[in-house]
């Protein structure tokens, strides 16, 4: 695998992995900021930002940014996470000279025009609007908020309807200058490219960057809590949270693998409990997100109201009865190739391969080799599994739910009795 990595006098890490097999190169600016490196008076700023980034620089307009890159068949997009930022292009592998301007361009010369800032506001009024009308939406802002109350990794990426309103060119410029500095950037590049151009290219547009440090965020803590809605929707929706290990800890791989085995799929045991042999949802799934300071094991599912307590009470003892009997190799294995399976499918993506490069490097310092990973996966055991779901239920329980609860009585005595015995006597 051709992963080759280089830095610039400034700090700007550049890493690409050649892909001689295609044609087309996929490009990218990531930082190693996103919301929860924003004060609580910026509050949606990094996702503002995100938004206003082709909306014109001193060299371009707005339209001129995307007639360059679709006039040679290419394409522009750009990210906001909570703890990061990309700006992405895709295009030919002749054409990242342009693609890397642009991208270059956006950063650097932003004008922040107050004609596109005033109609970019109205257009994230409405993507708020259009989240609070979406209950899936809702009820993962509402576990990240119960699990990490009165933090920025528990606020929401968008800002809210009045934290928009009130941002200014001042706003966004501030949060620029303060977290886009080229020791906390990568520029990563997966296909039809050559690494020494790159660097070329990146010396010539990108060493005006600074070069000096960034803040640290303000570190993410778990607490527990609850949050609920009782907004009308057809189904209730229900959200489980508990502590997960941080992307550094040795457990992460095996939180994945927990995950997969308990709702990664069709064949987990969620899935065929609580909706192939009693039918009490559309969907259940579990998923395991790290940050580097902390995490966060959630189950998501969605019933009929009348029903909720009865949904709740099964995803309860199934984690009981893993927690009590542990895990067959079978499903341990179904697993690990499940993980294997997606990891080999995003090599084989330039895109998600460039962001793959970009996320290693920001947040593990290096690029993670695939035969690492896969050892990683490999190395797991059913006890490791076990052992692992008795320490995460020893947490305090996350809880979030959007759309009415029928016996509510009902629902509230599982809550209070969610810590299952087998972890209780770990």
């Amino acid at each position: 695998m051709s992963v080759t990595r280089s830095t610039l006098n400034n700090g700007l890490t550049i890493v690409s992995h050649a892909m001689p097999e295609v044609e087309t190169v996929s490009l990218g600016i990531w930082i190693g900021a996103g919301s929860r490196s924003e004060q609580l008076t910026e509050h949606g700023v990094a996702h503002f930002l995100e938004h206003m980034a082709f909306k014109g620089t001193k060299r371009r307009s707005a339209r001129q940014i995307v007639e360059e890159i679709e006039a040679v068949g290419g394409d522009l997009n750009a990210s906001t996470s909570v703890d990061s930022t990309g700006y992405y292009a895709r295009a030919c592998g002749r054409d990242m000279p342009l693609a890397l301007d642009i991208l270059s361009d956006i950063i650097l010369e932003p004008c922040f025009d107050g004609a596109e800032l005033a109609r970019e506001r109205d257009v994230i009024l409405q993507e708020i609007a259009a989240s609070s009308d979406s209950p899936d939406d809702i009820v993962y802002d509402f576990i990240s908020e119960a699990a990490f109350p009165d933090q920025p990794v528990g606020r929401t990426i968008l800002g809210t309807a009045q934290s928009v309103v009130g941002f200014e060119r001042d706003h966004l410029g501030t949060y620029l200058t303060t977290h886009y500095h080229a020791p906390n950037m990568v520029l990563a590049a997966a296909g039809a490219v050559d690494h020494d151009a790159l660097v070329a290219e990146a010396e010539r547009r990108l060493s005006g960057l600074s070069p000096e440090g960034t803040p640290l965020p303000q570190e993410a803590v778990y607490s527990g809590g609850r949050r609920q809605s009782d907004k009308p929707f057809e189904q209730t929706h229900l959200m489980i949270g508990l502590e997960a290990p941080a992307y550094h800890q040795p457990e992460y791989f095996m939180s994945q693998i927990l995950a997969g085995a308990l709702g990664g799929g069709m064949s987990s045991r969620l899935f065929q409990e609580v909706r192939e042999r009693r039918g009490l949802c559309y969907s259940v799934y579990a998923f395991s997100t790290g940050l580097t300071d902390s995490g966060m094991f959630v189950i998501h599912a969605a019933g009929a109201s009348e029903k909720a307590h009865e949904l709740f009470s099964v995803i309860r003892d199934e984690l009981d009865r893993a927690a009590s009997g542990g895990f067959d190799q079978a499903e341990l294995e179904r697993v690990k190739a499940q993980m294997k399976m997606g990891l080999l499918a995003a090599l084989e993506s330039s895109s998600a391969r460039a962001e793959q490069l970009a996320r290693h490097v920001l947040f593990c310092g290096r690029v993670l080799p695939a035969s690492e990973l896969v050892e990683r996966i490999e190395a797991v055991e059913t006890a490791d599994l076990q052992a692992l779901l008795q320490k995460v239920l020893e947490t305090p329980l996350s809880l979030a739910t959007v759309g009415p609860v029928a016996n509510l009585g009902r629902f509230e005595t599982v809550a209070d009795k969610f810590i299952v015995p087998a972890s209780r006597a770990a």
